[in-house]
């Protein structure tokens, strides 16, 4: 389990900001500074930003459990790349950075969790850069299965198409020519490879 509250003694957990937030509202603005770490008690964030085309982008998506800041409290420039909306009502638990290494320090279950999200963090990372890497549609859909042991079940094809970057129609198109090409096979919300 990745909860890093689970971890914390009951006089740690006193030390913890709880605050409820409604669908729409934004905890921290671009630009703002890291000073506190996030853990997702309920609900779900996005952290997206516009482009100069004014098109949203989006960075992530966190739920319950997860947790935001980690890349950036203590990095030389801590400042938001995005800003952190809410997609629903949400309970979130922020930890200051102070009290973050006086946890880190004194904890060693918190300090484990969290230098494992940490890494986590890290290899979803890399992973997006390789998967952003792969220009070819078909090529991109095909790694991503192959990574995943030669099968992926996904909610539905756009949520699929945020994982992979892609546009829903172009990757319902790729879909449907790897099947006739036979590639792939598609059985309801699982792609298996053939090869």
């Amino acid at each position: 389990m990745k909860n890093l509250l689970i971890t914390l003694t009951n006089i740690e957990k006193q030390k913890i900001k709880t605050i409820s937030y409604q669908k729409g509202n934004k905890i921290f603005l671009e630009g703002d500074k890291c000073d506190y770490l996030g853990i997702i008690i309920l609900g779900k964030i996005k952290i997206s930003s516009l482009n100069n085309e004014g098109n949203e982008i989006i960075f992530n998506v966190l739920s319950k459990d997860d947790v935001f800041g980690i890349n950036l409290i203590f990095s030389d420039d801590p400042t938001f790349r995005g800003d952190v909306i809410c997609q629903e009502d949400t309970v979130v638990a922020l930890i200051s950075k102070l009290d973050l290494i006086a946890f880190l320090m004194n904890n060693e279950h918190f300090l484990r969790q969290y230098l494992k999200i940490q890494s986590n963090f890290g290899k979803e990372l890399n992973l997006r850069i390789k998967i952003l890497s792969i220009k070819k549609v078909d090529e991109r859909l095909l790694f991503y299965i192959n990574i995943n042991h030669g099968e992926i079940v996904f909610k539905n094809i756009t949520d699929l198409s945020k994982t992979l970057f892609l546009s829903r129609e172009s990757l319902s198109r790729t879909i449907s020519k790897l099947e006739k090409n036979k590639q792939i096979k598609r059985i309801k919300n699982k792609l298996v490879s053939l090869d």
